[in-house]
């Protein structure tokens, strides 16, 4: 892209290239470049795989796998009203059933692993690193080196669990000086936003402590097939 004294700004890409996603930087230093993140799909191109998936979402759930969430909107009900009685169980069991049965809701496959160890380990790492980060992203906010460089990153996961997706997601974002800013639920990836990377080096790490979160999550509740893919 070219800018002419006397005319507009030209862009000299060719037809089909997209721009790169350039990391804000103060003025007088390096700008930290990383790849474009996303790129445009041809229209009216949809992979099959995309409306099998949809189809196969959308057949029945047992029971037993939908109790956890009508149990969750049952106690959230009562959270609302403020209260425990026979009538607000049964309200909210009939809220709960009439949600879930107007609103289509992917199905949470559970594992029916469940590993104390390995769950101990995983709260006892993000307990930590929540207490660290809070002491790092203070640093950086008050370094006389001014406002700290940033990335976004992709960060493609090794399972398609919706539920270890979603809490690989929270436990990010809940850790100062990250945030998942995008899910790409189909292909089972993260785009995260980086706090204080400045080199590709830091950008590596960042990535390599997101899928590390993963695989304790994994090794927590995860399946067996998933547990043995990422040990």
């Amino acid at each position: 892209m070219t800018a002419t004294p006397d005319g507009p700004v030209h862009d000299d890409r060719p037809d089909g290239e997209q721009p790169g996603i350039e990391t804000a930087a103060p003025e007088g230093t390096d700008t930290v470049s990383t790849e474009a993140l996303h790129a445009t799909p041809r229209q009216g191109a949809a992979p099959a795989d995309h409306e099998e998936e949809d189809e196969a979402t959308r057949r029945r759930i047992p029971f037993l796998q939908q109790l956890p969430l009508l149990v969750a909107l049952v106690l959230v009900w009562m959270a609302l009203w403020g209260s425990v009685t026979p009538l607000t169980i049964i309200t909210g069991v009939v809220v709960a059933v009439l949600v879930t049965r107007a609103f289509f809701l992917p199905p949470v496959e559970l594992s029916r692993r469940f590993n104390p160890w390995w769950a101990l380990v995983f709260l006892g790492r993000f307990f930590g690193e929540l207490f660290l980060a809070s002491f790092q992203v203070a640093f950086l906010a008050f370094s006389p080196r001014g406002t700290p460089h940033s990335a976004v990153m992709r960060v493609q996961l090794r399972t398609r669990a919706d539920l270890i997706l979603t809490l690989t997601s929270i436990a990010i974002s809940l850790v100062p000086g990250s945030l998942v800013i995008e899910v790409d639920r189909r292909r089972a990836m993260l785009y995260v936003h980086v706090l204080g990377a400045e080199s590709d080096a830091d950008v590596e790490e960042a990535r390599r402590h997101t899928l590390s979160i993963e695989r304790l999550i994994i090794a927590a509740i995860g399946s067996r097939s998933e547990w043995e893919q990422v040990r």
